[in-house]
């Protein structure tokens, strides 16, 4: 081989190093872009998976929304967003009010007892009712913390009570009778009152709501959700000194069976606490 070509080849061999330099140089280039790319998409997924993380954590539950939804007030009711839920006759000169909340085991073991003697007393016109409806057993009380921390079936009983009511005043109280029984209430543990599907089972066992289609859209829509929510609100905020259910007031009093403010559980007692309440 002549020195010229031997030269033409190393000359060849460099200009071919060069353009395999130039090209390894140029893929670096465009794996650092793609890493760039990439690290910045990761960065912003994260923040944008935390500041998601942290939306949904603030975002308030359904049923702290309903604090602030249209009410939609049952039929039967009156008072401020329909708050006031008063059963019997308009010529009974007394009034007693009565705080339950749907998954209160002492209120099913009242109702079990002596909710009978009650219904008479109302249906011969010896004092009205007037129902106010908590929600404390499914957590904390409405405005005072995370609502729902225990459940919601409580919520969801005194919204399908709402949809019983708007049918008849009678349909209202055979369906609390019903959701207090023996046979359907459940242990204060179980949240069954949440499903609809149970509330509705139960529902057709009371003959106004049997296969009653407009009563059972309403509880499956939640057509009375942010009334019952503002039924809490009511029960919470009473100026009569309740802080537990069951309980009864007539005239401003609390309604006890003896000194340490228990309430009346049996018939006898019931009786004897509201005969002097009737009397004074």
């Amino acid at each position: 081989m002549s020195k010229r070509n031997t030269q033409a080849a190393k000359t060849a061999a460099r200009e071919r190093l060069r353009e395999e330099r130039e090209r390894q140089a140029k893929r670096a280039k465009v794996r650092r872009q793609i890493v760039v790319a990439c690290s910045v998409v990761a960065v912003l997924a994260a923040a944008g998976g935390i500041g998601y993380a942290v939306v949904q954590a603030n975002k308030p539950s359904y049923w702290e929304s309903e604090k602030d939804a249209k009410v939609v007030a049952p039929a039967n009711t009156s008072g401020t967003d329909g708050t006031t839920v008063t059963i019997g006759k308009s010529s009974a000169t007394k009034t007693l009010k009565v705080y339950e909340d749907p998954r209160c085991p002492v209120c099913a073991q009242f109702e079990q007892t002596v909710g009978s003697t009650v219904k008479k007393d109302v249906d011969d016109g010896q004092y009205k009712i007037q129902y106010v409806g908590g929600t404390f057993i499914d957590g904390d009380s409405l405005g005072k913390g995370k609502i729902g921390s225990n459940g919601e079936g409580s919520k969801k009983a005194l919204s399908a009570l709402g949809a019983a009511l708007n049918v008849s005043p009678e349909a209202f109280v055979d369906y609390k009778t019903a959701l207090y029984s023996k046979k359907w209430h459940p242990d204060e543990t179980d949240d069954k009152f949440k499903k609809d599907s149970y509330l509705i089972e139960v529902a057709d066992t009371v003959p106004a709501l049997k296969g009653n289609t407009k009563f059972q859209n309403a509880v499956k829509n939640g057509t009375y959700d942010a009334w019952a929510v503002a039924m809490s609100k009511s029960f919470d905020t009473n100026k009569d000194g309740v802080t537990g259910t069951p309980s009864f007031v007539m005239d401003g009093k609390m309604l006890t069976a003896d000194s340490q403010g228990n309430p009346p559980m049996t018939v006898d007692d019931f009786n004897r606490v509201v005969d002097a309440a009737l009397k004074g």
